[in-house]
């Protein structure tokens, strides 16, 4: 269940799914290819909710594209449909926010390991009559889909992590205690 909840983050940021010769369906999880460890874990992830598979990687300009193949992703996955995630409905089903409820955090890493980062931002104040620039910690998770941002923020809050949206398609983590938060939660990308 935890690897089911990290893997659906994964496959809602980052992942689709293809159709193969006899009705076997492949899961496809795209990643930065300068993360040599959370693309191997991808792939620890892939053999933990389906036992047994072989997953394996391609190279592409800059990026790996893990995959691995089952007759049994679109049960597991029912978001997968045609064309883009941000033109269709994303709903969970019953099943799906049961898991997500216990392990908002595994389904967080999910998200923002796939389509999120933890950038550093600046603010300007001025303090004593002088312009100061403060520099802090934030992260934030991109998606073009309403719902996977809903579905984010929704996981955030079960997990007690302050958030806000900072502009139309971006959640943003930016209070210093929730930054704290989540990365405990998630840890660093690497």
């Amino acid at each position: 269940m935890v690897a089911y909840a990290e893997l659906l983050g994964w496959y809602l940021g980052d992942g689709h799914i293809t159709e193969g010769r006899r009705r076997v369906f492949n899961l496809h999880v795209v990643n930065d290819q300068r993360y040599e460890d959370l693309n191997r874990h991808i792939l620890e992830l892939m053999r933990r909710v389906k036992p047994g598979s072989r997953p394996h990687t391609r190279l592409q300009p800059g990026c790996v594209v893990s995959t691995v193949s089952w007759k049994h992703w679109p049960c597991l996955f029912p978001q997968h449909g045609a064309g883009r995630k941000h033109d269709r409905d994303i709903v969970l089903e019953p099943w799906q926010a049961a898991i997500v409820t216990a392990y908002p955090g595994d389904f967080l890493r999910g998200l923002f390991h796939s389509d999120g980062a933890r950038v550093n931002n600046w603010a300007t104040r001025v303090v004593a009559g002088q312009k100061r620039r403060y520099d802090y910690p934030r992260w934030q998770f991109s998606n073009r889909s309403e719902d996977i941002l809903g579905l984010c923020g929704w996981a955030l809050d079960l997990a007690g992590v302050a958030w806000r949206r900072s502009g139309p398609w971006t959640v943003s983590v930016s209070r210093k205690e929730a930054v704290a938060a989540l990365d405990d939660l998630i840890g660093l990308k690497s």
